[in-house]
């Protein structure tokens, strides 16, 4: 049996998140050998406080399509977050493992909540999802630009340059950090998170199995959760129906229960003074991508447009 290559970004948390994917098809067939291939992303090495500026999140998986599509790798592990809403034709997400949590956390050296952090608090990050969604709640915070990994992150608060951050809960607790920290864990109505936020995609190439393996090809395919699949599903559609970038100030959160599919979602213009916000649901029988594309439907009737073309 062919070895099994996949591939990631080096840091610490991408390869924390690849060991979890190579863990789990090692549990599946174990006499099957497995390399992690880190590979440096653009996205990794240009560290300018905006990715706006120079191509946005896209910036973080061009490499590892690269690394695949010439067979150096065999799968690529990423934060389904950083992924186009519509991949390239020569690739495909063979799984989608079951999602973290994916609100956002709010950390302090003292515990504070968003609301109460006082006029002129600096508040780090380099999202402007994040930024708005954060004004909206306390008009009196100052948004300066955070980049970096958590470590670095957080750094910069205990330093003092911050006074709070915002970053994914998900990233603090596959690095084992939500003990070490004060944080609010931020309510994902009021503060929708990014589409696919704490999900993890699986990708390889369209064309043939993995690895030319009908079990490999079936291990893989095996850590694919549905109802993780549903729900990033009909978030990824609704982006990709609007027509949404990777720098698009927007954030979208569909929620499975029982039989019922729910998905909510925030738009911004640029600088944030104009938002637009619609949630919609139906039963889970309905196609995912669908109730995704009926509520970008709904949002663009609505105006969505106008923010849209700001962007």
């Amino acid at each position: 049996m062919k070895p099994l290559r996949i591939g990631s970004r080096p840091s610490r948390l991408a390869i924390i998140q690849a060991e979890m994917v190579r863990d789990a098809i090692a549990s599946t067939i174990p006499d099957l050998d497995i390399e992690i291939v880190p590979i440096r992303t653009s996205g990794d090495k240009i560290l300018t406080p905006s990715l706006a500026d120079v191509g946005g999140k896209g910036l973080f998986i061009k490499e590892l399509e690269q690394a695949l599509a010439e067979r150096r790798i065999d799968v690529a592990v990423h934060s389904m977050k950083d992924l186009p809403a519509v991949l390239a034709p020569q690739f495909r997400i063979v799984a989608t493992p079951q999602r973290e949590n994916p609100r956002d956390a709010l950390i302090t050296p003292n515990g504070a909540h968003l609301k109460s952090l006082p006029k002129g608090a600096k508040l780090g990050t380099s999202s402007p999802r994040r930024k708005f969604e954060a004004l909206g709640i306390n008009p009196g915070l100052e948004v300066v630009p955070l980049r970096g990994n958590v470590d670095t992150r957080v750094g910069k608060l205990q330093s003092g340059e911050m006074d709070a951050i915002i970053v994914a809960m998900a990233g603090l607790k596959r690095l084992g950090k939500l003990q070490d920290l004060k944080y609010e864990e931020l309510n994902e109505r009021d503060f929708v998170p990014s589409a696919a936020q704490a999900a993890l995609a699986i990708e390889t190439l369209s064309d043939g199995k993995i690895c030319g393996s009908d079990e490999t090809d079936r291990a893989v395919a095996s850590l694919n959760h549905w109802k993780t699949e549903c729900e990033t599903t009909a978030e990824r559609a609704f982006l990709a129906s609007i027509h949404a970038s990777c720098v698009t100030p927007v954030g979208v959160k569909a929620t499975l229960t029982n039989d019922r599919l729910s998905i909510r979602a925030i738009l911004f213009s640029t600088d944030g003074t104009r938002s637009l916000e619609e949630e919609i649901f139906d039963h889970a029988a309905v196609d995912a991508a669908r109730l995704g594309e009926n509520l970008g439907a709904k949002m663009i009737a609505r105006g969505a447009r106008d923010l849209l073309d700001e962007t």
